[in-house]
C-alpha cells in the first residue's frame, strides 16, 4: 500500500501553509495512484486529460459514507482494503487540481474513530512481550470466521494436535483445546497475529489509515474536529513517542499531521474533561517532540523544529514548552550548522516564533554558544531562500532590542557593518541593530566600561 503525497509551500509568517512530504520520505507513488483509481474512479477519462489522472465519482462519499465505515469496522481484508483505496483517492488532492468534491470528516460520520481503530488494532499487535500494557479486547473482525489476513489454518487450531496414547488422554486434550479456543479471539496471540504475512499486512493498512489521516489534515475544514479529537491525538503522539519501535512511514504520516494542525492545537486538550483512550498528558506530548527533535532522522528532526515553532505561537502552549527552551534552543542552534538548506530553515522559522515569547527566551538564545555566529552565517553565505534570510536578520534584531544581550552582540559589530554594506536586502535591519549597539548613550558607557573598567 504506497501512497500518494502533495506538494506545498515551506514555512511563513503569520497563518502557516500547510506542511508537505518533507525532503527524503517520498516513495514512488505511481502504481498507488493507478491502484486507487481502478477502484473507485471512473472508466469513462476525458480524452483531453494529457498525463497521469484522478477520476473520483463526483457521489462515492454520499453514496456510500456508510459502508466505508462499515468496510473499516468490518475487520474484513477485502472490505478493508476496498475502503482505504477509496478513502485514498477521496484525501488526496492535487496542488493545482480543481476538483471540488471535497470529503470533510463531518460529511462521513464514525470515519475517524474507524481509522483510528485501524491504527490501533496494529499497534496492539505490534507491542513487544514485555510491554506493560493492559489487555485489550479485540472488536475487529471477532464475529467472523475468517478475516482474509496472512495465511490463516483454522484446522490446526480447532483440531486435536496431541497424540493420545488411550481414549482418556484424547478427551482430556480434546478439553484443554476447547478451553483455548474460548478465549482464542481475545488472546494476543490469536487470529491477527498468526503468521508474519498476516502481520505485514495490518502493518500496511494501518500506514494507509495514518497517510489518510494526514491527508485529511490538509483540508481547513477538518482541522478543528481533529484538533478536539483526543483520541486522534493521543495516537499521534504515541506513534512518537515509539519512534524506535514503530514504522518509519507510519510516524512520518503522524508527524506530519500534527505540523499540519498545529496552529490550532492547544495541548491543554490532555487535561480536559473529553473521554480519554490513551494515558497521554501535556509533558508526555512534549516530550515526544523533543525525543523527534533530537532524531538524526533529517525530515523528522526539521519537521519537529517545524512545529515547535507553530505550536509556541498560541499562549495556551507556552506553559508546557518553556520548561525545555533550553533544550530547544541547543537543538536549533545544532541544526543551523548542518549543510542542508532545509533544516537551516526550519531551525530559523521555529527561532523565529520562539525568540518572540518573552524577555528570558531572548536572553537565553543569545547567551546559547555559538547561537549569534551561525545566525549571522546564513545571511553572509547568504541561505537560497531569501525569507529565511529576512527572519535570520529579524530575530537579530529582536536579541538586540534587550540590554542585556548587547554584550554577546557587540563582538559581532565588524561583521553587522560589513553586512551593512555588502547586503542591501538587509541593510536597514542591520543598520537598526548597529544603531542600538553603539549610537544610545547607554552604549557608549557599556563601551567605555569594558574598555577602562569600571570608574567609581
Amino acid at each position: 500500500m504506497q501512497k500518494q503525497t502533495g506538494k506545498s509551500g515551506g514555512s511563513g509568517g503569520g497563518t502557516p501553509a500547510k506542511r508537505g512530504r518533507p525532503f527524503g520520505s517520498t516513495t514512488g507513488s505511481g502504481a498507488a495512484a493507478a491502484a486507487a483509481a481502478a477502484a473507485v474512479g471512473d472508466p469513462g477519462a476525458p480524452a483531453a486529460l494529457v498525463g497521469p489522472s484522478l477520476q473520483v465519482l463526483s457521489a462515492l462519499s454520499d453514496q456510500n459514507n456508510k459502508r466505508i465505515v462499515l468496510a473499516l469496522q468490518s475487520g474484513l481484508k477485502s472490505e478493508i482494503l476496498w475502503a482505504l483505496n477509496a478513502l485514498t483517492v477521496l484525501s488526496f488532492k492535487e496542488k493545482d487540481d480543481f476538483r471540488r468534491d471535497t470529503t470533510p470528516l463531518t460529511k462521513v460520520p464514525g470515519l475517524l474513530d474507524a481509522l483510528l481503530q485501524v491504527i490501533d488494532e496494529w499497534r496492539d499487535i505490534a507491542m513487544p512481550k514485555d510491554h506493560l500494557k493492559p489487555p485489550r479486547v479485540r472488536t475487529l473482525g471477532a464475529n467472523t470466521t475468517l478475516s482474509g489476513f496472512g495465511q490463516e489454518d483454522m484446522e490446526k487450531v480447532y483440531s486435536d494436535t496431541g497424540t493420545a496414547s488411550n481414549d482418556q488422554s484424547k478427551t482430556e486434550e480434546s478439553s484443554v483445546t476447547k478451553k483455548r479456543t474460548a478465549s482464542f479471539w481475545f488472546d494476543e496471540d490469536g487470529l491477527f497475529n498468526n503468521d508474519d504475512e498476516g502481520r505485514a499486512e495490518r502493518q500496511q493498512c494501518a500506514i494507509a489509515a495514518s497517510n489518510i489521516i494526514r491527508n485529511f489534515s490538509f483540508m481547513p475544514e477538518n482541522e478543528t474536529i481533529m484538533v478536539q479529537h483526543r483520541h486522534c491525538l493521543e495516537t499521534v503522539f504515541q506513534c512518537l513517542e515509539d519512534q524506535n519501535r514503530e514504522d518509519d512511514e507510519l510516524i512520518t504520516n503522524m508527524l506530519e499531521t500534527l505540523v499540519n494542525l498545529a496552529p490550532v492545537l492547544d495541548l491543554r486538550i490532555f487535561s480536559s474533561s473529553k473521554p480519554s483512550f490513551i494515558k497521554m498528558t501535556e509533558k508526555g506530548a512534549v516530550h515526544a517532540i523533543m525525543g523527534m527533535l533530537s532524531s538524526s532522522v533529517k525530515p523528522w528532526h526539521c519537521a519537529a523544529a517545524e512545529l515547535i515553532g507553530r505550536l509556541i505561537i498560541n499562549p495556551d502552549n507556552e506553559p508546557f514548552l518553556l520548561p525545555v527552551v533550553p533544550q530547544i534552543y541547543k537543538r536549533l542552534v545544532d541544526l543551523l550548522s548542518v549543510p542542508a538548506y532545509d533544516a537551516q530553515a526550519a531551525a530559523v522559522s521555529a527561532l523565529y516564533n520562539v525568540a518572540e515569547v518573552n524577555m528570558d527566551c531572548r536572553l537565553k538564545l543569545a547567551s546559547e554558544r555559538w547561537a549569534v555566529d551561525r545566525l549571522l552565517k546564513i545571511v553572509k553565505m547568504p541561505h537560497p531562500v531569501p525569507e529565511v534570510c529576512r527572519k535570520t536578520s529579524m530575530i537579530l534584531e529582536s536579541l538586540v532590542s534587550e540590554p542585556q544581550n548587547r554584550m554577546h552582540l557587540l563582538v559581532h559589530e565588524n561583521t553587522f557593518a560589513e553586512i551593512l554594506t555588502t547586503e542591501g536586502k538587509y541593510s536597514d535591519t542591520f543598520a537598526r541593530i548597529l544603531y542600538e549597539l553603539t549610537a544610545r548613550p547607554s552604549n557608549k558607557v557599556t563601551s567605555g566600561h569594558a574598555i577602562w573598567g569600571n570608574i567609581n
